[in-house]
C-alpha cells in the first residue's frame, strides 16, 4: 500500500509503449520533470537516513525540506500515543481542544493570531496531526502531507522560537495526560517530528508566500473581480510546490538553449501584446477585458489561433492558478486536463501557452507588472508544464488496455473480482464493514459501478469530474470516512493485479481510480462542515452549536448551500432525504427567525426560497411535519397592542410568486397535499384569500358566469316553452334556444375536452386502465361531469325532434314551421326528454362550482358529499334485508293472493321502508301469523335498529370532518384558483404584483422599519397571545463577518452536565495514572489540568 501511494503521481511513466514523436523529443525534459523547480533528481529523491533523523531534527531545521525516514520503533511509539492520546480525549474535538489550550497557555504573543471560532480550530487540529502521524512510515507521503500543512500557514510570520515554544508546550501537555505512557522514546519521536514539521513552516514561509500572493492578486485583477481581503485564517490552496533546483552540466546546456527560446519568445509575447494595444487604441475598437477573452485574442493575433489545445487548458486554468500552493489538487487538475487533452489529435507544445499567458497578463494588469509577476508566473507555468510534459498521448494507449481489459472479463472474472474487492477492503480496513450495510448484491453493483467509472474517467473526464464531485457530497451527508477511499482503492487495485497480466491495464486501472478517489476524499474533506456533521447525529443541540460560529452574514448560506467545484449539496434538503427531521427542524427555526443589530435586520426567508424554490413541494412530499415550522416562521406578530388591534407581518412574497416573478406554484402544491388543518394555517389562508379576492374571484365569476347564462337557456328551451300548444313564435324561441344549447354550449365544452385531452396524452399525463389511456385530469368528479355533459348534450343534438321532423316530416302547408311533435319524431322523443333530463340534472351539479363564492356554502356542501358514504352503506344494509324478508316471506305457506311470490313482497317490503304501504293491508296480515311476525320483525329492524344507526353514523361523520370541513373547502378553493391564474396573462399579473408591492420594507413597531417581501395587516389582540418580542436584537459589534453573540438559554442543563461528565471521566483516568505514583488527587486539580474554562464549569457544576 505504501509503494502504491509514493508511485501514485508516476504511473503514467511506467507505460510500456513505444515512444510517441514528441515523447522522443521531450524525452529528457521529462525525467528532469520528476524534480522540483530548479532541484536535482539527486537531491529531491534524497531521503534522510533513519540513523540520521533524531540528530538532524534535534533543532528546527528550516534550510529545506527533505523526505524523512524515522526509525521504526519511533514511528510505532508516536503513533500509540497519539491513538492513546485521542481516545483519552473521547473526541477529535476534545483532543483538539487540549492541544490548543496548551498553545494558548505557552504562547501569548500568538493569540492574535487564532481568528478561526474555536469549535472549528479543535478539529482542525486534530485533523490537522493526524494525516501526518498516519504518514510516517512513507516519507513521500509525510513530505506531502507536511507541504500541505505548511502552505496553509504561509501567512504566518513563523520563526524558530514560535516552533519552540509550541514543540515544548505540546510535550509538557502530552507528559501530564499520559503520564507514564509517555515514553522517553515517544517524546524523542515527537521532538524530532515537531521540530521537522515545525522548520517546514518556516521554509515555505521564506520561500514562496510572497510569490504565490503575487500570482493571486494579479489572478484576480487580471479576471476584474471584485477586490477581496486575503484571508487572514488561511490561504485557499494547500500544498506542496516545486522550489529551485540546479542542474548538472549535460543538462544545464539544454537548459540555457530553452531559456534563449524562452525569452525570445516572451520578447515576441510582449511585443505582440503592444501591438494588440496599439492598434486598438488606434481603431478604438472593444478589446475584451477578461483573461479568457484577452488570451483567445492574443492567441489569434500571435498566430496560435488554430492550437485549440489551450481552450481545453483554459477551462483548467482558474483551478490550477488558484491551488498553485496545492500540489495534490495541483496534481489533481493536471491529471484531468492530461485526460482531457488527449482528444486532441493534433501536435501540443506547451511553451506556447506560456508566451500567450505572459502576454495576455500584461494586458490586463499593465500597473503592477513588473519583474517578481514576471517570475511568479513563470514558475507557476513550469509547475503545471512539469507535471504535463512527456504524459501527453499516454492516456490514450491506458484507456485502449483498460477498455480491452474489461471487455475481455468473463462472467466469472467479473464475479471474481467482486469478491475479492470486498475480501481485500475489509482485510485492509475492517472498520468498512460498519458502513458497508447493504446487501451483497448491492455491493456488487456498486463494484460493477467503480470499474465503469474507471473506463468513463478516460471517455468523457470533464462530465465523471462533476459527477464525482457530487457523489463525494453524498458521502457527506452519508457520513463515510476519507481514510476508507485509500484501503477500497487498493483493494481493487491489487484484484485486477491478480486478474491481467497486462501492465499497462493495470496502470490504466490504477491512474483512473486513484484519480477518482482524489476527487471523492477532496469533495468529502470540502464538504465536510460542522453543519453536515451535526445533520448525522439529528440532534437540535448539536446543529445549533455548529451553526452558532457561523458569522451573521453567511449564516444562512451556511445552511443551504455547501460547494465543491461546480457541485453543491443543500445540508437542509440533504437532512430531509436522509431522514434527519429534527436538524431540518432546527435549520428552518434558525433561518426563519428575525436576528437585529443596529445596522441590519437578518432573516433567512429570501435566501431559502432563492435556493430552493421547489421548498414547498419537497416538505409535502418528504417532510410534510415541517410545513407547520416553515409557514410559523413567515409570520411576525407585535408584542404591542394599539386600540385592541396587533401588527401581524405576513412574509408571503415567496408563495406568491417566484424568483422569476412568474405565479408560484405553491398554493397547487398545497392543493395537491390535501391536508385540510394544514390550508387552514394563518399565512395560507392569507396568501390564498389574497389570491383568491383579488385576482381569481372576477375571473372565476366570468367563467362561471357564461355557464349560468347557458343553464338559463337550458331551462327556457326544455321546461318553460314545452307546456301548452304549440304556437309559432314558441317554435321559433325553442328552436333558437336549442341552436344556441348545441352551437354555443356543446361546441366549446367538446372543444375544451379535446383540447385538455390531447394535451394530457402529448405530455405524458395519463393512466392506462385496461386498453384505454385516461388522463389524469379526470380524476376530478367536476371534469367527469363536465365530460358526462358533453355526451349526454350529443346524445341530445342526434335525438333532437326539431331536427328529425325538419329532416323527414310532413312539411305541407297546414303544420306548424319548427315542430317538435311529428309523427316521425316519435321513436327519438322518449330518449331525448331521458338525455334531457339527465343533461339538466348534470348541469345543476356542475353549477356547485358557485359555493366556492362561500366557505360556510362550500363547507356544507362538503359535508354531504362525505356522509354520502355511510347512506350509501345504508342502502346496502336495506337492500340486503329487503332481499333476506322477501325471499324468506314467500317461501312460507300462506293464502295471501296479492303477495305470490318474490316480486310482490319486494315491492312491498321496500313500501314497508319508505312509508308508502297502505295501512289497510296491514290487516290482511292478521289471518298468517307466520307472515305477521315476519313482517313485524322487519319493520322492527329497519325502523328501530337501521334507521337510528344511520343517525348514529352520520352524526359521528359530521363530528369527525367538523373541523376538517373549512380546510377541504379551502383545498378545493385553492385547486380552483392556481388553475385560474395559471391561464391569466402575464400582464395582469405584473399589474396585480405591482398593487402588492412587496419591494416595500415593512414596518415593524412605529418607526422601526424592516425587511421586504411581505403585507401587514391587523388582527384583533386576543387572537394570538404575544408575551415577548419575537425579533432577536443583539448589541455589540455589527460587522457581518462576526457570529451572533450566544444566548444564555442555548446553554441548557443537558450540556452542562455532558461537560461535567466528561470532565469526570478524565479525572478518573488520570487518578488510575497517578495515584500508584503519588502524584495529583482528583481533588488537587486545577484550573491548568482542566482549561480555565472547564475549570469554571467543574465549579459551577459542583456549586450546583
Amino acid at each position: 500500500m505504501a509503494s502504491e501511494q509514493e508511485e501514485e503521481t508516476e504511473i503514467l511513466e511506467e507505460i510500456d509503449e513505444e515512444p510517441t514523436e514528441d515523447a522522443e523529443a521531450e524525452v529528457d525534459e521529462g525525467q528532469d520533470a520528476e524534480g522540483s523547480d530548479g532541484e536535482s533528481d539527486a537531491e529531491h529523491e534524497e531521503t534522510v537516513a533513519q540513523d540520521e533523523v533524531l540528530d538532524k531534527y534535534a533543532v528546527v531545521y528550516d534550510q529545506s525540506l527533505d523526505k524523512v525516514r524515522f526509525p521504526p520503533d519511533i514511528v510505532a511509539e508516536i503513533k500509540r500515543t497519539w491513538q492513546l492520546f485521542c481516545s483519552n480525549a473521547g473526541s477529535p474535538e476534545a483532543a483538539g481542544e487540549l492541544i490548543f489550550n496548551a498553545w494558548w497557555a505557552a504562547a501569548p504573543s500568538l493569540h492574535s493570531y487564532f481568528k478561526t471560532p474555536r469549535t472549528v480550530l479543535y478539529l482542525r487540529i486534530q485533523q490537522g496531526i493526524q494525516p501526518i502521524v498516519a504518514s510516517l512510515s512513507h516519507p513521500t507521503e509525510l513530505k506531502t502531507q507536511v507541504d500541505i500543512i505548511s502552505f496553509r500557514h504561509l501567512d504566518r510570520p513563523v520563526t524558530a522560537q514560535a516552533v519552540e515554544i509550541v514543540r515544548d508546550a505540546m510535550l509538557d501537555m502530552w507528559e501530564a495526560e499520559l503520564a507514564s505512557e509517555f515514553t522517553p522514546k515517544a517524546r524523542a519521536g515527537w521532538f524530532a517530528l515537531l521540530n521537522y514539521w515545525g522548520g517546514a513552516y518556516v521554509f515555505y514561509q521564506r520561500e514562496y508566500a510572497a510569490r504565490i500572493r503575487i500570482i493571486h492578486r494579479s489572478w484576480r485583477e487580471a479576471n476584474k473581480a471584485a477586490a477581496q481581503p486575503e484571508d487572514e485564517a488561511e490561504l485557499p490552496a494547500v500544498a506542496a510546490v516545486a522550489s529551485e533546483q540546479p542542474k548538472g552540466e549535460d543538462e544545464e546546456e539544454a537548459a540555457e538553449e530553452n531559456q534563449v527560446a524562452e525569452a525570445q519568445k516572451q520578447e515576441e509575447a510582449g511585443k505582440a501584446s503592444n501591438e494588440v494595444a496599439k492598434t486598438a487604441h488606434d481603431s478604438q475598437m472593444k478589446v475584451p477585458n477578461s483573461f479568457r477573452e484577452m488570451f483567445l485574442f492574443n492567441a489569434a493575433v500571435m498566430g496560435y489561433g488554430s492550437s485549440k489545445w489551450m481552450e481545453m487548458v483554459l477551462d483548467q486554468f482558474d483551478a490550477m492558478v488558484l491551488n498553485i500552493a496545492n500540489s495534490t489538487r495541483l496534481q489533481e487538475e493536471c491529471d484531468v486536463l492530461l485526460l482531457v487533452m488527449s482528444k486532441y489529435t493534433d501536435q501540443i507544445l506547451l511553451p506556447d501557452f506560456r508566451a500567450v499567458m505572459l502576454a495576455t497578463l500584461r494586458s490586463l494588469a499593465p500597473k503592477d507588472w513588473d519583474t517578481e509577476h514576471e517570475v511568479a508566473w513563470n514558475w507557476l507555468w513550469e509547475n503545471v508544464e512539469r507535471i504535463l510534459k512527456g504524459q501527453l498521448g499516454k492516456p490514450r494507449i491506458l484507456e485502449r488496455a483498460l477498455t480491452h481489459l474489461i471487455a475481455s472479463l468473463t462472467e466469472e472474472q467479473a464475479t471474481t473480482f467482486r469478491k475479492e474487492l470486498y475480501k481485500r477492503f475489509f482485510a485492509n480496513a475492517p472498520s468498512g464493514q460498519d458502513f458497508f450495510k447493504q446487501s451483497t448484491t448491492r455491493l456488487y453493483f456498486l463494484a460493477d459501478r467503480v470499474v465503469e467509472m474507471t473506463v468513463e474517467m478516460y471517455r468523457e473526464p470533464r462530465k465523471m469530474v462533476q459527477e464525482i464531485s457530487g457523489l463525494g457530497l453524498r458521502h457527506v451527508g452519508w457520513g463515510i470516512p476519507p481514510e476508507l477511499f485509500s484501503p477500497y482503492c487498493s483493494g481493487a487495485v491489487d484484484t485486477i493485479r491478480a486478474l491481467t497480466p497486462d501492465e499497462n491495464a493495470q496502470a490504466a486501472f490504477r491512474f483512473s481510480l486513484s484519480l477518482i478517489a482524489k476527487i471523492l476524499v477532496r469533495a468529502v474533506t470540502e464538504g465536510s462542515t460542522l453543519v453536515m456533521r451535526a445533520i448525522n447525529t439529528n440532534q437540535e443541540a448539536a446543529l445549533k452549536k455548529a451553526i452558532a460560529i457561523a458569522p451573521r452574514g453567511r449564516r444562512a448560506m451556511e445552511l443551504l448551500n455547501i460547494s465543491v467545484g461546480t457541485q453543491s449539496i443543500s445540508p437542509l434538503f440533504w437532512s430531509i432525504e436522509s431522514g434527519s427531521l429534527n436538524s431540518a427542524r432546527a435549520m428552518l427555526v434558525d433561518l426563519l427567525t428575525i436576528r437585529a443589530d443596529r445596522d441590519v435586520y437578518y432573516y433567512g426567508c429570501d435566501a431559502m426560497f432563492t435556493r430552493h424554490p421547489d421548498l414547498i413541494l419537497r416538505l409535502c412530499s418528504d417532510a410534510s411535519t415541517l410545513l407547520w415550522t416553515l409557514f410559523d416562521g413567515l409570520v411576525w406578530r407585535s408584542r404591542l397592542v394599539q386600540n385592541g388591534q396587533r401588527r401581524v407581518n405576513y412574509y408571503i412574497k415567496h408563495l406568491v410568486q417566484d424568483v422569476e416573478g412568474n405565479f408560484s406554484p405553491a398554493l397547487k402544491w398545497l392543493a395537491h397535499h390535501k391536508d385540510p388543518r394544514l390550508v387552514s394555517h394563518g399565512v395560507v389562508v392569507t396568501f390564498a384569500d389574497l389570491l383568491w379576492n383579488r385576482l381569481a374571484s372576477f375571473q372565476f365569476l366570468l367563467g362561471r358566469g357564461y355557464f349560468l347564462f347557458t343553464l338559463i337557456v337550458f331551462i327556457t328551451s326544455q321546461s318553460l316553452l314545452i307546456p301548452g300548444e304549440e304556437s309559432l313564435g314558441k317554435n321559433i324561441a325553442t328552436f333558437v334556444c336549442r341552436c344556441f344549447l348545441y352551437l354555443g354550449s356543446m361546441s366549446k365544452l367538446v372543444f375544451d375536452h379535446c383540447k385538455t385531452f390531447c394535451g394530457a396524452l402529448k405530455a405524458g399525463d395519463y393512466h392506462w386502465y385496461w386498453i384505454l389511456p385516461v388522463p389524469t385530469y379526470l380524476h376530478s368528479t367536476q371534469q367527469v361531469g363536465g365530460l358526462l355533459l358533453v355526451l349526454l348534450l350529443i346524445l341530445m343534438y342526434v335525438q333532437e325532434p326539431v331536427l328529425w321532423c325538419i329532416a323527414f316530416g310532413d312539411n305541407g302547408p297546414t303544420s306548424i314551421p319548427l315542430s317538435a311533435t311529428c309523427e316521425e319524431a316519435n321513436d327519438v322523443r322518449t330518449t331525448y326528454a331521458v338525455c334531457s333530463c339527465l343533461a339538466m340534472m348534470m348541469y345543476w351539479a356542475l353549477l356547485m362550482d358557485f359555493t366556492l363564492l362561500s366557505m360556510r356554502i362550500s363547507a356544507f356542501v362538503l359535508v354531504c358529499g362525505n356522509v354520502l358514504a355511510d347512506v350509501g352503506l345504508f342502502s346496502l344494509a336495506l337492500l340486503f334485508l329487503i332481499l333476506a324478508f322477501a325471499t324468506s316471506i314467500s317461501s312460507l305457506n300462506h293464502r295471501l293472493a296479492e303477495f305470490d311470490g318474490v316480486g310482490p313482497w319486494l315491492t312491498g317490503l321496500l313500501q314497508m321502508t319508505l312509508g308508502m304501504f297502505p295501512p289497510a293491508k296491514y290487516g290482511d296480515f292478521r289471518s298468517e301469523v307466520a307472515v305477521l311476525v315476519a313482517v313485524s320483525v322487519f319493520v322492527a329492524v329497519i325502523s328501530i335498529f337501521l334507521v337510528n344507526l344511520l343517525v348514529a353514523q352520520l352524526n359521528q361523520s359530521y363530528r369527525d370532518i367538523f373541523e376538517d370541513m373549512q380546510g377541504f373547502a379551502r383545498l378545493n378553493r385553492a385547486s380552483v384558483t392556481s388553475d385560474i391564474i395559471d391561464q391569466m396573462s402575464r400582464k395582469k399579473w405584473s399589474k396585480f404584483l405591482g398593487h402588492l408591492r412587496f419591494e416595500d420594507p415593512l414596518e415593524f413597531n412605529e418607526g422601526d422599519v424592516g425587511m421586504a417581501g411581505g403585507i401587514q395587516v391587523l388582527e384583533p389582540a386576543n387572537a394570538n397571545m404575544v408575551t415577548e418580542d419575537i425579533i432577536k436584537r443583539y448589541g455589540g459589534p455589527t460587522a457581518p463577518s462576526t457570529p451572533w453573540p450566544q444566548e444564555p438559554d442555548e446553554q441548557n442543563d443537558e450540556s452542562k452536565f455532558a461537560r461535567l461528565e466528561k470532565l469526570i471521566i478524565r479525572a478518573t483516568k488520570k487518578t488510575k495514572d497517578k495515584g500508584a505514583k503519588g502524584k495529583k488527587t482528583p481533588s488537587a486539580l486545577d484550573a491548568s489540568d482542566l482549561g480555565s474554562d472547564q475549570a469554571s464549569d467543574f465549579a459551577r457544576s459542583g456549586s450546583q
